[in-house]
């Protein structure tokens, strides 16, 4: 899965980063690399919950 994200830095010299289409996916991080990193986690533990709730039904042939 691909997702966009945004990157800004902060007026205190960090680096926010958030997905606009995961309302609420937000991190941050003292540099442009430590940030990726976070919200990669971020992502992570955003869409487990998700996960949990997907059910795959097997195709019936008759």
């Amino acid at each position: 899965m691909k997702l966009k994200v945004a990157l800004e830095p902060s007026d205190e010299g960090r680096y926010t980063v958030y997905v606009p289409s995961l309302p609420g996916c937000i991190s941050e991080g003292e540099t442009v690399e430590e940030a990726l990193e976070n919200i990669q986690e971020a992502i992570e533990l955003y869409l487990e919950p998700l996960e949990d709730k997907i059910t795959f039904h097997p195709a019936i042939s008759v």
